[in-house]
């Protein structure tokens, strides 16, 4: 009898998976002027002991003006590369587990505060705010101060911005990059109808929408080693009438595979105040199976994923390759092992944990040379 789909290797670019569960970017907040801290060592150490296939840093801004907040990490400059390869290096000492790193720009999203503290947005004025930017000069929402369109030294800025940042990553010896075109943010603004309006090259068609990102793409994947993967998080619904849509993501998805992205993480929303988001127990597997069955690269699906059986189901159905776990990682760091012990698999555990393998489950842990801990 086989064993469990979810505890199968697989090979996305030239990353190595351990099986198929993978950690999902979440931003902490924590950053200091874009500098990672001694909280992102705690949190991303923790993770890198988890026995998932792969560690995904939180988006991380390729310029200052695309931060969520004032308290997000970047990778713009070379006190933010520095910060990162402290925690890097003291989390690999500990954890052999391949690290992706989210880039990211906020767009109009950016110059909020923590969402601990309301979350608002913060005006220009504000010590801790600052001009946003989109592809128009539409605010998220009502009240707020409006995005400046970004024009073409704008636009060239940013991509290089990009850029630039998978050179950092790249000399940190990051596995993967993944780039954000999801939850409302800039590359998303550029693609969906309902936050771009542009008249140019750049709005108005869905060739002229996919623009943009797919500059983007193209300016990191040139500057990112070819051994590593670039991917890409999309949207697959703003879950508003008249706005991007499943059918436009696959067209977004056979344009990236065509380009060389190696993989597509499907997730929906943020665009738009008034999405109706039906939220529900793997409410955005749909996309992610309409995705997989337009494409052949692999396809990771996301999204009030928390029961072992479920994931099984998943990618043992074929709905995606992959499952990303983020609130359910943070509230359960080891539900790779606990998935393992449920279904019959197998994770890897740092030595210094073999003890804690339960009685019942004693092939839990891969040990060398013996199933004993």
């Amino acid at each position: 009898m086989s064993g469990p789909k979810l505890f199968e290797p697989l090979q996305v670019g030239g990353v190595s998976l351990a099986n198929r569960i993978v950690i999902a970017p979440m931003c902490q907040y924590s950053a200091e002027d874009g500098c990672m801290t001694d909280w992102h060592l705690i949190h991303l150490g923790q993770l890198a002991l988890s026995g998932a296939a792969l560690l995904t840093i939180e988006a991380t801004a390729v310029e200052p003006e695309g931060r969520i907040t004032y308290a997000d990490v970047g990778l713009w400059d070379d006190a933010t590369e520095a910060a990162m390869a402290r925690v890097l290096e003291s989390v690999r000492r500990h954890s052999d587990m391949p690290i992706a790193i989210q880039l990211a720009h906020a767009g109009r999203k950016a110059s909020t505060d923590l969402p601990w503290k309301g979350g608002k947005q913060l005006a220009p004025g504000h010590a801790d705010g600052w001009q946003t930017l989109a592809p128009s000069p539409l605010a998220f929402a009502e009240g707020e101060n409006p995005p400046a369109a970004l024009d073409r030294d704008g636009l060239a800025r940013v991509r290089d911005a990009f850029a630039a940042a998978a050179r950092r990553a790249a000399r940190l010896g990051i596995d993967a990059v993944q780039l954000h075109g999801a939850h409302g943010y800039l590359l998303h603004q550029f693609l969906s109808p309902l936050s771009n309006r542009r008249d140019d090259d750049y709005g108005g068609s869905l060739e002229n929408r996919l623009r943009f990102p797919l500059e983007v793409f193209d300016a990191v994947r040139g500057a990112f080693p070819a051994d590593r993967a670039v991917t890409m998080r999309v949207s697959g619904s703003d879950w508003v009438e008249g706005g991007w849509d499943a059918e436009q993501t696959i067209a977004f998805a056979e344009a990236l595979e065509a380009r060389g992205c190696a993989a597509i993480h499907v997730s929906s929303g943020g665009l738009d105040p008034r999405q109706d988001i039906p939220v529900g127990p793997s409410y955005q597997v749909p996309l992610a199976r309409a995705v997989k069955q337009a494409v052949s690269i692999p396809v990771v699906a996301v999204g009030l994923i928390t029961d072992y059986e479920q994931a099984e189901a998943i990618v043992g159905t074929g709905d995606a390759d992959l499952i990303a776990l983020a609130r359910t990682i943070l509230y359960d760091p080891r539900w790779p092992w606990h998935a393992a012990a449920h279904l019959g698999g197998r994770v890897k555990a740092p030595d210094q944990y073999l003890r804690s393998q339960p009685r019942q489950y004693r092939s839990l842990f891969e040990v060398e040379g013996s199933a004993e801990s």
